[in-house]
């Protein structure tokens, strides 16, 4: 009976670990997820994927569906706050907040949002590994275990005409992102989404390591790829929202740990 008791409690405390938040008003879910978006910009910060004024995250609001939350433009990751980011509306106007948005922001988000309903969050950033990837114009491959994450669940948008200024240009990468979880924007960097903002941003974080570990593979030698029975496999775990959500949770509570003022 007491390991019967046992058992029911550790399966209770898994089925809680596991719980994603739900909320009793709007305002509680957008502080949520303007806290969730300053901690993803801290960690983005934190892992060296800032690159001067590039980049962007972006949450749907939950109430103004057409409208998300952004980082300000010029304002560097490291140091953003819940209380720093802004508003947008689906033409491109700042509604709440006192800096300008960037435009390549707007760009492409707007038009990956307008696509995706399910998707809440989206994120993009000119790291490292990322972008030297990108420059191969092929999608990853499924040599570990995390890369599975990606298997045909990932595209490559390799249409590179200069800075995505406009929406149309945004409406091509939304389109070549498709369904998937990710691109890749050949000679740019990453793009993930998420139904969360946890899940986006670590699936930027967990595809930018899968860069690195390619690049680092080919440059060894010939890497054996997983079977497609093997990375289905795989993907069926490790690739999942509640996945995505859940590998967030420790960073979230080690940067909120770090860094507090970000939920200001």
């Amino acid at each position: 009976m007491a390991n019967d008791k046992t058992v029911e409690t550790q399966a209770s405390k898994m089925k809680a670990l596991f719980q994603q938040p739900t909320f009793e008003s709007v305002e509680e879910e957008r502080l949520h997820i303007k806290q969730r978006l300053a901690a993803a910009f801290r960690l983005f910060s934190k892992f060296g994927f800032d690159e001067g004024v590039a980049g962007h995250i972006t949450a749907r609001d939950p109430k103004e569906k057409d409208h998300f939350w952004v980082n300000p433009f010029g304002m560097h990751f490291g140091q953003i706050k819940a209380s720093d980011l802004i508003l947008v509306n689906h033409s491109g106007e700042v509604v709440e907040g006192d800096r300008p948005v960037n435009r390549a922001a707007f760009a492409i988000h707007s038009q990956i949002h307008a696509a995706r309903p399910d998707v809440v969050a989206a994120a993009h950033a000119h790291s490292v590994y990322g972008k030297t990837w990108s420059s191969l114009g092929r999608t990853l491959d499924p040599i570990t275990q995390d890369a599975c994450a990606f298997y045909d669940d990932h595209s490559v948008f390799d249409d590179y005409t200069g800075l995505v200024l406009d929406t149309d240009e945004g409406k091509k990468i939304a389109d070549a992102l498709g369904n998937n979880k990710a691109a890749i924007l050949m000679n740019h960097g990453l793009l993930t989404v998420g139904h969360t903002v946890d899940e986006a941003a670590w699936w930027f974080i967990t595809m930018e390591r899968s860069c690195q570990a390619q690049l680092l593979a080919e440059a060894a030698g010939a890497p054996r790829l997983i079977s497609e029975t093997g990375a289905k496999s795989a993907h069926s775990e490790v690739g999942t929202h509640l996945a995505g959500w859940f590998q967030f949770q420790p960073l979230w509570d080690r940067i909120v740990k770090e860094q507090p003022d970000l939920l200001d």
